[in-house]
């Protein structure tokens, strides 16, 4: 019986290893053109112009600039996802559960000025993808948190469904705006917001 052929783990390794590097390249360097000349204006070369890669490669990883934004957004919001849901748990109020919500969110784009710009420069794109499933899941997670704060008395009961939809539309339009103010404002969006929706919602 022939021996089996020896795997070069530390070859596949370094291959997975560069992928990765070059995928990570590739998406690093379309949020700053995103950001700098927006999605309609950026073209697949002006994204590899920012790597040391030839275009060509760009398509061993991705179809289209389209998908690329797509992997941005997904990225950016499933992160904001964590942060938002964990400043919502065990909230004792319903000024809280809202406050909470909203700061982590706002305090988490003060901290990434690429995105924002990326957002504010791309607002009617970011518009026509609410409905992806990273932001679609996100509209899910607050109506799930909605109806667990009405099941344990924090909040009254309400349409819990259009409730979230509008919580995180206003988020994003706001957000959108945000980088029109200077010096960049978390607490005025937050309390605005708060003011908003606290009322609607007392339990």
């Amino acid at each position: 019986m022939s021996e089996a052929p020896a795997i070069d783990v530390p070859a596949a390794g370094k291959r997975e290893a560069t992928k990765a590097a070059n995928r990570a390249a590739i998406l690093a360097a379309a949020r700053v053109v995103f950001a700098d000349i927006g999605f309609g204006a950026a073209s697949v070369r002006d994204i590899i112009r920012r790597t040391d890669l030839a275009t060509g490669t760009f398509y061993n990883y991705f179809p289209d600039k389209e998908s690329v934004l797509r992997e941005i957004l997904d990225e950016t919001t499933v992160e904001i996802r964590v942060r938002v849901r964990a400043a919502r748990q065990d909230a004792p109020s319903v000024e809280d559960f809202v406050r909470n919500g909203f700061r982590a969110y706002f305090d988490y784009l003060a901290g990434d000025r690429e995105m924002l710009e990326l957002m504010s420069r791309n607002a009617g794109t970011i518009r026509a993808m609410f409905d992806e499933p990273a932001v679609g899941a996100g509209v899910e997670e607050l109506r799930l948190d909605l109806e667990r704060g009405v099941a344990d008395g924090i909040l009254a009961a309400h349409d819990s469904e259009l409730m979230a939809a509008a919580m995180v539309g206003a988020a994003v339009e706001v957000a959108i705006r945000l980088l029109n103010r200077e010096p960049l404002d978390v607490e005025g969006p937050v309390e605005l917001l708060t003011s908003v929706f606290a009322p609607g919602l007392g339990a």
